[in-house]
């Protein structure tokens, strides 16, 4: 599989948007996106990555289109350690199937380790999302417990249950 990691501009907001559906919205991110708050999402990305602190993301290229978003957190203390590192991924519907995600994680995970962030690289996922589970057991992380979400709710205010899958970096 050939895809490639590049930080997300302005430019591709517009695809970014058009690659959203209702399981990227149900695991992900809550809510369709819209041009304007995505490039300011990736205006901010790219201040942290400037930093080095923060959260970073990039998309996902395959052959000259972009087919999808990862992203890595180093931040994040919601059911993980503090040297845990937090990822996050979503595959246009057209590319799902096809190794994308399993690839994109071991790609960022690459840019952990040779960048030094973090000792272990987090999967978090709810148990439902058996494609997210799939990923995460494909690309050599190890599932370690259930727990609530201390920050993720569900409509009814019900706190998410979130599976915790880890890799050592």
């Amino acid at each position: 599989m050939t895809i490639e990691l590049r930080p997300l501009t302005a430019a591709d907001a517009e695809a970014h948007c058009a690659g959203e559906d209702a399981l990227t919205v149900r695991w992900l991110t809550g809510g369709y996106g819209d041009v304007d708050g995505t490039i300011e999402y990736f205006k901010w990305l790219a201040t942290n990555a400037a930093a080095g602190t923060g959260k970073r993301g990039f998309g996902i290229w395959k052959p000259g289109r972009l087919c999808g978003y990862v992203d890595y957190d180093p931040d994040l203390d919601d059911g993980i350690e503090p040297q845990d590192v937090a990822l996050s991924y979503a595959v246009h519907p057209w590319a799902r199937g096809q190794g994308v995600a399993v690839e994109a994680v071991r790609l960022v995970c690459e840019v952990l380790l040779a960048d030094g962030i973090g000792t272990r690289a987090a999967i978090r996922v709810e148990p439902e999302n058996s494609a997210s589970v799939r990923v995460a057991q494909k690309a050599g992380f190890r599932y370690i417990r259930d727990f609530s979400s201390n920050r993720d709710a569900h409509p009814d205010g019900t706190p998410v249950t979130f599976s915790l899958y880890l890799l050592d970096l």
